[in-house]
């Protein structure tokens, strides 16, 4: 498979439901698989993140440091005006 095409819906589908590219069963991790996102095991359990991708981390980051600012922000806002 040449580097930027796209594995056919086959390849990805066996990938998915290959039991080595899931750490603990709950963690898929396939460097071999470009995407980000895609279903649980359980497709009615909702998302995972593949985490063999860098722009996963980058994201869960992003999100936790948005939740502090949040967090701080509020806060900051709810403390007595002397």
């Amino acid at each position: 498979m040449v580097k930027n095409e796209k594995p056919k819906k086959e390849i990805l589908e066996s990938w998915h439901s290959d039991p080595k590219n899931w750490k603990w069963s709950y963690f898929y991790y396939n460097k071999r698989d470009s995407r980000i996102l895609l279903p649980k095991r359980i497709n009615q359990l909702g998302w995972t993140f593949n985490f063999a991708n860098p722009i996963a981390y980058t994201f869960i980051i992003i999100c936790i440091l948005l939740i502090i600012a949040i967090i701080i922000y509020s806060s900051l806002n709810t403390l007595p005006k002397e």
